[in-house]
């Protein structure tokens, strides 16, 4: 099933209002969004590479529910250094794994490396849930490693979150990143089950690299 697809069936039935877009890059996954899921609500559009924030600014110039910020979420605040791969789209905190399957070699290497500002998603939730007014928001995490540490940087906030999608690593291509195991513990520990998993790996069968997974909250008992 397209990732869209299950989105689009996804959001309508959670009644998703605001999206946060953690690691933007080219506008993709919005544009992906507007463009095949339908949705219309608010992205919240988070990359902390400057050229591609222009890029972003330009592309959301004539869509007002769709914001752009120029920094990147971590677990604390605070200037960082962050790799701009050759191929940006694999730009990271993370360093690449000198055993990273062949195919990337070329793509995920580092071609400079930047200061960065860092902020948590707490204080981007309450920054943007004052200003928006949203009531269920979905979490969209590609950070090319550093998943599990925006997560650790959510606080109480992450129990607002009606879903959640995150990159999952079959096969690491950066060093320090977490496994596949490590990360379903963890979103399970928060209280998020799968609803499906897409591989977003396409073009490089039969391996399977990575894989995106789409979470939703536990409903509460006492709810």
């Amino acid at each position: 099933m397209p990732e869209w697809f299950h989105l689009r069936r996804f959001f309508r039935h959670f009644e998703v209002d605001c999206v946060f877009d953690v690691g933007a890059n080219r506008g993709q996954y919005a544009r992906m969004l507007r463009n095949k899921v339908g949705f219309r609500g608010h992205i919240v559009s988070f990359e902390p590479v400057p050229e591609l924030v222009k890029e972003l600014e330009d592309l959301s110039a004539s869509d007002t529910h769709w914001h752009i910020a120029g920094i990147a979420l971590d677990r604390e605040h605070g200037p960082a250094t962050f790799h701009v791969m050759a191929d940006p789209e694999f730009s990271s905190f993370l360093s690449p794994n000198p055993h990273q399957p062949k195919l990337f070699v070329h793509q995920n290497t580092i071609a400079r490396s930047i200061y960065v500002t860092r902020s948590t998603l707490a204080d981007e939730f309450e920054k943007y849930k004052k200003e928006l007014g949203f009531t269920r928001p979905y979490l969209k995490m590609d950070t090319q490693g550093n998943d599990l540490a925006v997560l650790d940087g959510a606080g109480q906030s992450i129990k607002c979150f009606i879903g959640i999608q995150t990159e999952l690593a079959i096969q690491q291509i950066y060093e320090g990143g977490s496994n596949i195991d490590t990360a379903l513990k963890k979103l399970a520990a928060l209280g998020f089950e799968p609803s499906a998993f897409v591989p977003n790996n396409e073009g490089h069968f039969p391996a399977l690299i990575e894989i995106d997974c789409i979470f939703f909250r536990r409903p509460n008992p006492s709810d």
